[in-house]
């Protein structure tokens, strides 16, 4: 049996081996490009920038990019996180349950009404169709016999996020200037985005994030089923409901930043549990963690592998969570969680 102060010292050895892995990621993507960039002068660019042409290629491009990555896979691994506990749902992730697809509808739909939106507005936009298309589901989900089952929560958010973007397509093709501007971003794409509109989304993913960490006792309760939620005394609505709200900041942020990325919100948070057990206290900083680096250097290893192509980080990482999706549905988790609904 392994005492408390062992596996706080495991817990401290994994945040130590993610951070590193988190920081040569980092590496990995301001070097990787048409124009590779030695360590000495990625520093000098960053913190005391000359004017250089690899001064303006990292930070114009090459910095946001990172943050982007950053920001967005942090933000989408902490709701699937968060997803997973209130809905005792091991295939809940914002990209399974429509939210996602919520949000870029609205960012699109903000996009068409409003041409040049500031990405302070079109983040609003996201958050309101990521709370609608949360809603809609449960909701949906929640009728008829046995309420919202694991399978009924899936079935619902992919029959609605399939018929949410095929309203997005069809807004597309109505308007074919705005479908160049964001064909990548609709498959999920860290590229493009500037300084600006890294600073205006990130304090709402950290508002999410820090809002869940402070409450990180009380999703673990709701993680254990809401019939246990209930015999401690914890309010099982209100706490669902506190969860939604970080869902929404979180997914949100990261849809209005780089687009619908698939699959981080269901991938890391499983990885997360299996290394440091139920408490959502360490959960959610190492999915957080995990979910960064993992989008980073997808990002990375496809700029390295298919050089002058600039595939969107999205297509990446749905061809490796596919087959992860495939077998948590075949798995026993399902079966564990049918049972306790």
């Amino acid at each position: 049996m392994i005492g408390p102060s062992a596996s706080a010292a495991r817990f401290a050895a994994l945040l130590a081996a993610l951070g590193l892995g988190l920081a040569l990621a980092c590496l990995w993507s301001l070097r990787t490009g048409a124009m590779p960039i030695p360590p000495g002068e990625l520093v000098g660019a960053i913190f005391a920038p000359e004017g250089s042409h690899a001064d303006v290629v990292v930070r114009s491009v090459r910095l946001p990019r990172l943050l982007t990555g950053l920001i967005a896979g942090a933000a989408l691994a902490a709701a699937g996180a968060i997803m997973q506990a209130a809905t005792n749902n091991p295939l809940a992730s914002p990209g399974i349950l429509g939210v996602n697809a919520g949000a870029a509808f609205a960012v699109v739909t903000a996009t068409l009404v409003a041409p040049g939106a500031a990405m302070g507005t079109l983040v609003w936009w996201a958050f309101a169709g990521a709370g609608i298309a949360a809603v809609a589901v449960y909701g949906a989900a929640s009728a008829g016999r046995g309420g919202a089952t694991p399978v009924k929560l899936a079935l619902a958010g992919a029959i609605l996020s399939a018929f949410i973007g095929s309203l997005t397509a069809a807004a597309l093709i109505f308007d074919t200037g705005s479908l160049d501007a964001v064909r990548a971003w609709t498959v999920g794409s860290v590229e493009g985005r500037t300084m600006a509109s890294v600073a205006a989304v990130a304090p709402y993913a950290g508002l999410g994030l820090a809002a869940a960490l402070a409450f990180s006792r009380q999703v673990t309760t709701l993680s254990l089923g809401p019939e246990v939620a209930r015999q401690v005394g914890q309010r099982v609505g209100l706490w669902r409901a506190l969860c939604a709200v970080c869902v929404v900041a979180l997914a949100g942020s990261a849809v209005a930043l780089a687009g619908p990325v698939a699959f981080v919100g269901l991938m890391v948070p499983h990885a997360a549990r299996l290394s440091v057990g139920v408490d959502y206290g360490r959960i959610l900083p190492v999915s957080a963690l995990g979910g960064a680096a993992l989008v980073v250097a997808a990002d990375a290893a496809l700029r390295a592998g298919l050089p002058g192509r600039d595939v969107p980080v999205g297509v990446g990482l749905a061809m490796l969570g596919a087959p992860v999706f495939i077998a948590l549905a075949r798995g026993r988790a399902v079966g564990r969680a049918e049972a306790r609904a």
